[in-house]
């Protein structure tokens, strides 16, 4: 009877990282030629953290991870490691690890080679690098799989080895380029809380891109909003979600409805017949704006005497998405409990209403 295998997480105390770095971006700035990729990035993360670089395609974000790599180099401004100004270290030398959208393995190679293969380089004896290698292939739950070629294994389990090859050096970051988004949602599902789960036990300072945000929502200790190179917010999930600090955080991070509304002063704003608390600063004179508002924050019933036109439902388990037209020729989305969305089939009419609590503002469209 073989002996049984280490939990991954007892691995992790064998396996440890470095300790985690304080990594610090100060004025990043990047250009190819007419298109600004970095215009004055500003952003800490702190030891340990896992921070996500969430934005649109364009944003910045690979760029700001590439530049921490030392696979660009910045126009201006400055990368530190733990107070260490790394900007012009050569890639080779900035103790990182890096995990690729596309895995990039060597397809000549095992799974174990291939996990050794900067240790190789470093010339650390073949009995430790194997060694090592096999406590890796094991924290990422493939302890059987050391003697397999790339074309032998799933996406998912091209990505976990890649992942094993970048903490392989014990680099005190983690750099996660996309590592996901190739790959199956259920695949992608387990393999992101499989990568939560490591980087907490190994207490890695990590950066995730990604464009996803879902992904960054659920497992990132702060999100960093990029938009045309600049950072927008950067801040904790709940926060991010619930106190957008831009229209544009607000829009990009979930879903949100923009509804017409007048400012009446003393930070108020009248919006489908009520009176809410504005978020943030709010408009210096009284007027026309919109408002923008979550779909949980959007309360529906049926009513005979409404105003409002139920469009479509679409049935999400426990949470109903249900689509309103409104007498203005406008829509709204209502994010309702399953059980309290079963009268509101499509052609139905209805009453709206609005959770009392503080809203954003934006000026109103010409």
């Amino acid at each position: 009877m073989s002996a049984p295998t280490a939990s991954p997480v007892a691995l992790a105390g064998e396996v440890a990282a470095a300790a985690g770095a304080r990594v610090e971006f100060r004025g990043l700035r990047r250009a190819f030629g007419s298109t600004v990729a970095l215009d004055g990035l500003d952003l800490t993360v702190e030891p340990g953290e896992l921070l996500a670089l969430l934005g649109p395609s364009g944003c910045g974000k690979t760029t700001a991870l590439r530049v921490v790599a030392g696979f660009e180099q910045p126009d201006a401004g400055e990368v530190l490691v733990d107070g260490e100004d790394i900007t012009r270290v050569p890639a080779n030398r900035r103790d990182a690890g890096m995990v690729f959208q596309s895995y990039s393995l060597f397809p000549n190679l095992s799974a174990r080679d291939n996990v050794a293969f900067g240790m190789r380089v470093r010339k650390v004896p073949a009995a430790r690098r194997n060694a090592r290698a096999a406590e890796l292939l094991a924290l990422v739950g493939l302890p059987e799989h050391g003697d397999r070629y790339p074309h032998q294994m799933s996406g998912g389990q091209q990505q976990r080895v890649a992942l094993a090859r970048a903490l392989a050096l014990e680099p005190r970051v983690l750099l996660l380029d996309e590592p996901l988004s190739a790959l199956d949602a259920k695949v992608r599902l387990s393999l992101r809380e499989e990568i939560r789960r490591l980087q907490l036990s190994l207490g890695i300072t990590t950066i995730f891109v990604t464009h996803d945000q879902e992904e960054a929502l659920s497992m990132a200790d702060r999100v960093a909003v990029l938009n045309a190179g600049r950072l927008e917010q950067c801040a904790a999930p709940a926060e991010l979600y619930q106190r957008p600090a831009t229209a544009f955080v607000a829009e990009f991070v979930g879903t949100m409805n923009r509804l017409p509304g007048v400012t009446t002063g003393g930070g108020l704003v009248e919006v489908a017949g009520a009176g809410l608390p504005v978020d943030g600063d709010p408009p210096l004179t009284a007027g026309a704006v919109e408002v923008l508002v979550r779909p949980e924050n959007v309360f529906v019933v049926a009513d005979p005497e409404g105003e409002a036109t139920v469009v479509s439902a679409s049935f999400f388990g426990s949470v109903t998405r249900v689509l309103l037209d409104l007498p203005d020729g406008g829509s709204v989305k209502a994010d309702l409990p399953s059980r309290e969305a079963a009268a509101l089939t499509p052609g139905t009419r209805a009453r709206m209403s609005l959770a009392e609590r503080p809203v954003l503002v934006v000026p109103a469209a010409l």
